[in-house]
């Protein structure tokens, strides 16, 4: 018995991805499923924490300096908050309790309770251009992309934990490893790919990613697939995504998708991976089982699709219309464009809230 017990074990594992069997970064909750690391986000999974949350789009619009707030089932902006300068992202805290408005042009953090829609106090940050939590939420992380820092901060006081210099311009976007172990990073103006020991907060290491055509790559958005096993970037120079495993650091094969490829999004049955083409007004549909674009669905008569995300029941994705002053909504399950909804002037980093998760990654809400 014992020796079919362990032909059993073999066999299971045998199709287990390497990541399965990774130690986890101290203090990161477990992983749900091996196969699945965005287990915890299907449809409607709603944690305690946000589950009587009135749900809310939040669009920080850079040029105006506010915050359009949206009401999903109306389509009407219900609420305008103002922030001090340009706000760029808003960016779910790692406990879900609190919504941050990251204003790098005021230097400033601004918290949004999103139980009250209301804001509160603003902590001074200097050049909050985009903020993550370690899966562990020991710390923030803020992307000082004038001052070419990655800054570890105190979560909730946001005090300086330590500051690690960047050998690139343009440190902007990030995502883990499923073990939390280290995480990536990219460059958008030096086309520069970062790697991070999450723990030891120091860079372990860098490369250029290759160029397609006449423009230099300026890598954008950045996420981990399902199984924890591939890292994809957005590149709007050459107008696809980057392909890159999680432990074969700088490996890379590409995948053209559309102009100006620049934000990416799971799915929540964890299937397929929106791509935002700010260039073309599109959105481009990958599956993850065999990396084939499935879809791209257009947006009537053009529009520049930015930041976004989808909604907790995964059936509409909600994104800014960066220089359009507009958000667009596409239904997912349809592949159809919805309808678009004018906000203010330069809409960028626009989160939905709230979502089903345990913890928030930070930027527009990467939940685990």
């Amino acid at each position: 018995m014992k020796k079919r017990a362990l032909a059993i074990v073999v066999a299971i594992t045998m199709f287990l991805p390497a990541s399965a069997f990774a130690a986890t970064l101290d203090g990161m909750p477990p992983v749900l499923d091996p196969l699945d690391i965005y287990a915890a986000d299907k449809a409607n999974k709603l944690s305690d924490v946000v589950k009587n949350m009135p749900e809310r789009v939040y669009v920080p619009n850079f040029q105006s300096g506010t915050v359009s707030v949206i009401d999903p089932k109306t389509y009407k902006v219900v609420k305008t908050i103002k922030v001090r300068s340009g706000p760029q992202h808003v960016v779910p805290s790692w406990d879900l309790k609190t919504l941050w408005v990251n204003d790098n042009k005021g230097n400033y953090l601004t918290p949004i309770d999103p139980m009250t829609v209301t804001a509160g106090k603003d902590i001074y940050v200097h050049d909050p251009y985009n903020l993550y939590f370690t899966p562990n939420g020991k710390y923030a992380i803020v992307m000082a992309e004038a001052d070419k820092e990655i800054v570890f901060r105190d979560p909730q006081s946001m005090a300086i934990k330590k500051i690690v210099k960047v050998p690139c311009a343009g440190v902007n976007h990030a995502d883990w490893s499923a073990d939390g172990s280290f995480f990536v990073v990219t460059c958008e103006f030096t086309g520069m790919i970062l790697k991070l020991d999450t723990a030891k907060m120091k860079i372990t290491g860098k490369v250029l990613l290759p160029q397609k055509g006449a423009m230099s790559p300026m890598p954008q958005d950045i996420k981990i697939s399902p199984d924890g096993e591939t890292f994809y970037i957005a590149d709007m120079a050459s107008n696809g995504v980057w392909i890159m495993p999680a432990h074969s650091f700088g490996k890379f094969t590409f995948l053209k998708t559309g102009s100006g490829a620049h934000g990416l999004y799971v799915t929540r049955d964890s299937k397929t991976l929106l791509i935002s083409n700010r260039n073309e007004g599109s959105i481009s549909v990958l599956r993850f089982s065999d990396n084939k674009l499935i879809a791209k669905w257009k947006i009537p008569g053009g529009g520049s699709p930015d930041m976004g995300n989808i909604s907790a029941d995964g059936k509409f994705f909600w994104v800014s219309g960066r220089y359009d002053k507009e958000v667009y909504v596409f239904n997912i399950e349809k592949g159809v464009f919805v309808t678009r909804i004018k906000v203010g002037n330069e809409p960028h980093g626009l989160t939905i809230w709230p979502q089903p998760g345990r913890y928030s990654l930070g930027h527009t809400g990467i939940m685990r």
